[in-house]
Order: C-alpha cells, then structure tokens, then sequence
C-alpha cells in the first residue's frame, strides 16, 4: 500500500498514464515546437547528428574495420566494414552487412542496435543484439557475415536483460531471463549456462547460479591466442563483484583480490584496480602480478600507479607488448606507457601525446600489434583520429568537422571552495568578449555519480544551439564522479550525496560573483544519476536559477530501488527500506517539494522505453510540481530507451525541446 498519489503513474503503457503523457507532449510541442527558434534548433542538431563527414570510428576484427553508421538516409543504422588500406584513403569503400532500416520494414519492427560479438579465431559469425526502440533489454541473433544474413535456426535469445557470448562455433555461454527464479532482484540475469547449438535455452547445462540479491551473473571465454580460458563474473553490488576462473571441470577458482577492485586478465598479467585501500596500496592504485602465481596464492603485486591528490586513473589499454595508461592531471588527460621486462615494469612518456584536452586511447588489437587509436578533443576541438604505434608519432587519420565558429570563444578551468572547503573545479567555455556584467544565458552542467568523470569534449549541437548563439557553457567536476579517482567519488556516496549538491551550488554562485551570469540568466541540466542532481538543485537551490532542466532523472528516492534496475544503485544512494532512509531523504526531490518555495521554470525529459531509470520519477515529479501551481514543462518520447531517443531524428528533437525552453526563460 502506498499514499502516494500519483504513483499510478508508475504503470508505464497503462491507459491512463499515457494519456496524462499525450496530453502533456501535445502542450509542450504547442509551446515551444511551433516557433522559427525551435526549426532552427532542430534542424541545426539534425545536421550535426546525419552529418557524413562525421569521424566513422571502427573496430579492428582480422583484416576488416567495422563500423555502425546513422544518417538521414539511415536513421536505425548500416553495420558495414572495409579494409585498413580503403579506410586510409579519401574515399572508402563500405561493404553493409546489415541495413537495420531495412530490416524494421521487413520485420514490421523496431529494431535499434545494440552490438555484436565475433566468433574467433574464424570471424565469419556475430551474436548481433538488436533492442526494440532503444531499451536496455534486447535479442541475440547469430549472424553469417559471408552471406551477410542471418543463419537459420542459428542461436537466438529472446527479449531480456541478458547476453550471449561465444565459446567455440557451437557452444555460448547464456545469460538471460528464463522465467520465475533466474533474475536479481536488480532486473539482470542470476544463472549463467552453456547453451549447445540446437539446444533449447531452457535445457542449457547450468554453469553457475547466484544468489537473487546479487547484481547480475555473467560469464566470457577469453580467446587470446595461447592464453584460452574461461571466466565467471558475479557482480555482487555495483561496486563489488568476483571474478571466477572456469576449469576445464567446471569447477570454480575465484581470483584471491577485493570485491571492490577491478579485476582484469591479459596474456600472463592480472591487473587490479582498486577502489578501497589493500594492505599498504592506496585506493585508485593499479597493481599488476602474474596470473599464474595470482592463482597459485603467491602474487608479487607490483604498482603500476599510484593516485596524488591532483591524479587519478581514467583508464588503460594494453597493447601487444605494452601497457598505455591514461591519467587524469586535474581532468587533464597524460598518457604514459608501461613496459614489463625481465627486470620489472619500465615507464615512458607517449610519444606525440596532446599537451591539453581529452584523449582516449584504445588497441587497435592487442593480439597482433603494438597499434592504438588516439581520439583527441575538447570543447572548442573536433575529434581527431590517429593511428600510433607505441614509440612512434601519431598518424592522423581523420578529423570531424567544426559544425560552429570557435575562434571567439575560450576555455577556462575554475576551481572553487565548496561548503565544506573542497576545492572543485569547472570548466568554463565563453566568448573571449564576455562583458561579464551578468548577462549571458549560461548553461551550467553536471553529473557527479558512480565515479564517472566529465572530460572535455566536442558538441556540435551545443556549439550551434548555445555557444554560437551567445550563451556560456559551465560542467563541474562534482564529488561523486570520477575526476580525482575513488575518493572524489566515496566523498558523495549514500549519507555523503548532498556534497555533489553543494559542489554544484558553489560553482553556480563562482559563475555568478564573477559576473558570468546572474540567477536569471542561469540555468543548470543534468541527466539520470545527473537528473537526479539537477532535481536537487530546483528544491534545494532555487534561488541559484533561472531555468533546470532534468533528463531521464531519479527523482522518488523512496521507490527507486523497487522500479525497473534500481535495487542495483543501492551502494550509491543507500537502501531506502531500512534506517538509510532517514539520509536519503534529504537528497530526494520528491519528497521535498514545497508547494510555497519560488520555483524557477523546469522542463522534464524522458522516455516511456526507459527500462534503466523508470519514467514514473519524471511522471510523477512534474504531476507534484503541477499540483503545487509550479511552472512545469514536460515531454516524453515514446521510445528510446535511457538515452532518451532511438535515432538521430528523436535526439534532435529532445535537444531542441531543451535548447528552445531554455532560449525562452533565460534570453
């Protein structure tokens, strides 16, 4: 029993529930679609989204680089390939394998993809997922790449939160929903099992079973070279998971690390990334030792990288004989190579590597070659794509193109004390003529959650929606991501999360007592973990902002483990069935809407296909907002998933929608 009033907005197709949708989308598309500002805007995102001269960005398998590719012709998508050498050149040649397009006419369906895996060493199969209307849930299908079709009768999972992987050409492993007792209570499969070609799904040998609390059950063969071998993962929580070595007798050998870290097996190596401090190695340390002696019980953990009060570790990736690890220096990304010898691990700066701006690198194939991609961008930048061979400069392969003028406009970084005296810092792109009187519509944008830094990079959509048109653009590095590793992130965990709040508020009044903006003329956005943030910024700060805009949000933080993946966000947020409501109270906007506070004017985004964060806390947030006589827009798409649209024409308008409500309150 609830006393909820609006939780029968909860039911997500139900009758009444889209028709209190259909009637706030028609209200919303009468306001703010029928103006030249709004054609602008979308039309303008469209071209950015379909441009063809944007970077194809591929993946090595063999002698091929594959691609997904959207365009206007192409809205759901072309899966396509071409050679190393065709996609040097200035003009490629595509072979499509799969046209998604065509096949939602031929099906009568609504297919949006959602990746594939390669058979090895042959690459001549996939298990290709396709997912209806941009859900988190989708369908495995086996895929013939010589005849470009898919096989008849080949392995097939039906629609669930699950995954297929190979082991050899007739065997998988399967992890998905086979009825009652074989899901978490977080929505993901509990049981993984070894399906055989032929064999139905429900008579697949069981490998493992979890318990129904745990997060999700999965299991991979790796198929390097020399180096064959099976693994489990268990995800226990968000943070906590094992790692399980599968022997030839199916019998389970867990690797001897913390749940927490971050465990991963390469070649001879086993490297830990740990989140919590280990015996005397610091949390946000990479640590690597010898699988064999890992297992053996007798590791010699070496550490490859220890965090600073102003580093952190973004990322890595191996090579064939290296290993690349990408630091973040105060949100500034430096790469550095690590070699291991006979006499331990070696350390080199990366040749050609930028001086400034977001850099992710990536193997090209870690098997065969000592070959990375390097992606290099920032706010101002368009992506540019090169090849390296570790030791060597840089080859420039492609770059995207400038969709706005960037030559008036800057980029700062800020640091400013927060409530509690931690230093956060923001970045800042401005015109280099900002008068600083108070008056630029500025966009303040944030995340703060589940360790996951906010790095420059390059929007054409904001740059023709926002910059181009005269507003400021602000992203805080929150407490609670990822910007300064593990740390910054337990410092806003659970009772901690309004630290991520009050991080945000102190980056508003920074832009305000520098005469960037001023409350009327400031706006903040965040979406999911992010529109959570933003809705706490409307009841908590409202004096800080002209404008919020939330996307895809948790909003009820009372319900939200019980709504559709929730239960699995509990080691961020806290369990809110036990005392740990009395803290998460205080972060959940829901609960702390004031019928007599002075609002400013909020548009709610989201999609009914959101099988990640349910639309009933976008639903029933803007139901209380209006109850309350407050200023609310809102809109619903009706697919798209937690991305919030399917294809590039649904995105377009969700971002205009955005940027049209925001040029009327804040300009």
């Amino acid at each position: 029993m609830t006393n909820d009033p609006h939780a029968w907005l909860e039911d997500v197709t139900g009758t009444e529930a889209l028709e209190w949708v259909s009637q706030r989308n028609a209200r919303t598309e009468a306001r703010l679609t029928g103006t030249p500002l709004f054609a602008e805007l979308e039309s303008g995102i469209r071209e950015v989204l379909d441009s063809r001269d944007r970077i194809p960005f591929v993946t090595a398998r063999g002698g091929h680089y594959y691609n997904f590719w959207t365009d206007e012709q192409h809205p759901r998508g072309l899966w396509r390939r071409t050679t190393p050498e065709s996609y040097r050149s200035a003009d490629t040649e595509w072979e499509v394998l799969l046209d998604v397009d065509a096949l939602n006419a031929a099906e009568g369906e609504n297919w949006v993809w959602h990746g594939a895996r390669f058979l090895r060493p042959d690459l001549d199969r996939a298990l290709v997922d396709l997912s209806r209307g941009g859900a988190d849930a989708d369908v495995t299908r086996e895929f013939d790449l010589p005849t470009r079709s898919f096989v008849d009768g080949g392995f097939s999972r039906p629609e669930a939160k699950g995954g297929m992987s190979w082991i050899d050409r007739d065997t998988v492993y399967l992890s998905t929903d086979l009825g009652p007792g074989t899901m978490t209570t977080s929505g993901y499969p509990r049981t993984v099992r070894r399906l055989r070609r032929g064999e139905a799904l429900e008579s697949a040998e069981l490998v493992y079973a979890g318990e129904e609390t745990d997060l999700s059950i999965s299991a991979f063969r790796d198929h390097t070279p020399g180096f064959e071998r099976d693994f489990l993962r268990r995800a226990l929580a968000f943070y906590a998971d094992e790692l399980q070595l599968i022997g030839a007798d199916g019998t389970l050998t867990k690797i001897d690390v913390p749940d927490s870290a971050m465990t991963d097996v390469h070649r001879e190596w086993c490297t830990v990334e740990l989140r919590e401090d280990w015996g005397s190695f610091t949390a946000g340390s990479l640590l690597a030792a010898r699988f064999d002696d890992v297992l053996a019980g007798a590791p010699s953990w070496e550490v490859l990288f220890e965090p600073t009060d102003s580093s952190s570790l973004a990322g890595y990736a191996w090579t064939r004989h290296h290993l690349v690890l990408d630091v973040l220096e105060h949100v500034v990304d430096r790469l550095v190579v690590l070699t291991p010898g006979e006499q331990g691990w070696t350390r080199a700066p990366f040749t050609g590597a930028p001086e400034f701006g977001s850099v992710t690198v990536a193997a090209v194939d870690a098997d065969e070659s000592d070959d990375v991609w390097l992606i290099v961008t920032d706010y101002l930048t368009p992506s540019t794509l090169s090849i390296a061979t570790v030791g060597e400069q840089p080859r420039p392969l492609r770059s995207a193109p400038a969709f706005f003028d960037a030559s008036r406009h800057v980029i700062e970084q800020h640091f400013v004390s927060s409530e509690d005296g931690t230093r956060v810092p923001y970045f800042l792109v401005r015109r280099n003529d900002l008068p600083f009187d108070g008056s630029a519509p500025t966009l303040l944008y944030g995340y703060g959650g589940f360790e996951i830094p906010m790095t420059p990079g390059y929007s054409g959509g904001t740059g023709r929606s926002w910059l181009e048109r005269g507003g400021v653009y602000a992203v805080a590095n929150l407490r609670g991501g990822g910007e300064y590793g593990p740390r910054w992130h337990r410092a806003a965990l659970r009772e901690k999360r309004p630290r991520a709040y009050e991080d945000m508020a102190a980056v508003a009044r920074d832009l305000i007592d520098r005469g960037v903006t001023s409350r009327a003329h400031l706006a903040v956005q965040g979406g999911s973990n992010g529109g959570l943030m933003a809705g706490n910024m409307l009841v908590r700060y409202p004096e800080l902002f002209g404008a919020v805009v939330i996307q895809v949000p948790l909003l009820d933080m009372k319900r939200y483990s019980h709504l559709l993946a929730g239960a699995s966000w509990m080691a961020e947020y806290g369990d809110p069935d036990t005392d740990d409501w009395e803290f998460i109270r205080t972060f959940s906007p829901y609960h702390l809407i004031d019928d007599a506070a002075d609002y400013p004017p909020t548009i709610l985004l989201t999609s009914t296909r959101d099988d990640r964060v349910h639309p009933g806390h976008a639903r029933k947030f803007t139901a209380a907002l209006e109850a309350a006589g407050h200023d609310v827009t809102y809109y619903e798409n009706i697919e798209g998933g937690h991305g919030g649209a399917a294809d590039n024409a649904q995105a377009a308008r969700m971002a205009a929608l955005a940027y049209g409500f925001l040029w009327e309150k804040l300009a």
